[in-house]
C-alpha cells in the first residue's frame, strides 16, 4: 500500500508542483516587464496583441531552461531597459533612480527650513 502511495505522488503530485512552480515563475516575470503598447501595465495585466505575443516568448525560454536574468537580458537587449519595471542601475539610468532621492531630500530640507528652523531660532 505505502508503495502506491509513493508512485501516485510521483506520478501525479510532483509534475503538478513542477507546473506550479513554473507558472509563479512566469507570473513573477510578467508582473516585471511592462507592457510597451499599454505602458502603465505589466504583461501580467496587459491583453494587447504585443503581451500576449511577448508572453509566448517568455513560457518558450522558460520550457528551454534559460534563467530569469537570460530571460531579462534578451528582453532589455531587444526593447532596452524601459521595459523593466525594476531596471537596473546603470549610468544612464542613473537619473531615473536618483530623482525621487533627490526630491526626498529636497522635501526634507525645505520643511527642516519652514518648520523646524523657525522654532529653533526662538
Amino acid at each position: 500500500m505505502r508503495n502506491i502511495f509513493l508512485i501516485i505522488l510521483f506520478f501525479f503530485f510532483i509534475p503538478v508542483q513542477l507546473a506550479m512552480a513554473s507558472t509563479e515563475r512566469e507570473i513573477n516575470i510578467y508582473k516585471n516587464i511592462r507592457c510597451l503598447v499599454c505602458q502603465g501595465q505589466s504583461l501580467n495585466d496587459s491583453n494587447s496583441d504585443f503581451a500576449i505575443d511577448l508572453k509566448k516568448v517568455i513560457k518558450k525560454k522558460i520550457i528551454n531552461k534559460k534563467s530569469d536574468k537570460e530571460i531579462y537580458n534578451y528582453l532589455t537587449e531587444r526593447y532596452g531597459d524601459w521595459i523593466l519595471f525594476n531596471p537596473p542601475l546603470k549610468i544612464n539610468t542613473f537619473l531615473l533612480w536618483g530623482f525621487p532621492l533627490m526630491f526626498a531630500l529636497l522635501g526634507g530640507v525645505f520643511l527642516y527650513i519652514k518648520v523646524v528652523a523657525p522654532h529653533l531660532r526662538q
